[in-house]
């Protein structure tokens, strides 16, 4: 796990939980990560009431959740992950 290149950087309470998970999630959370790095904004609004949290997305895949911000100050706009959920 320690090789792992992530497109986004993770919140000290997802990095923590991201090493408690099996590395088949592990690998799943990658995959996710992957896939919203290049389509952030693919994903679904967290709060679709909030008119200001366009940029708090969710990024599920069955069992497995990420929350996650979106920093369109760079270019490419950078991830940060705030939690992961596995209801597994």
């Amino acid at each position: 796990m320690s090789d792992q290149v992530w497109p986004a950087r993770l919140s000290p309470a997802a990095s923590r939980y991201l090493a408690t998970l099996e590395p088949a999630v592990q690998e799943l959370v990658g995959d996710i990560l992957d896939i919203a790095s290049r389509a952030p904004l693919h994903w679904p609004q967290w709060d679709t009431s909030d008119p200001e949290g366009a940029d708090l997305r969710a990024a599920a895949v069955g069992q497995l959740s990420l929350i996650y911000w979106i920093n369109r100050t760079t270019e490419p706009p950078h991830l940060y992950v705030l939690t992961i959920v596995w209801a597994g």
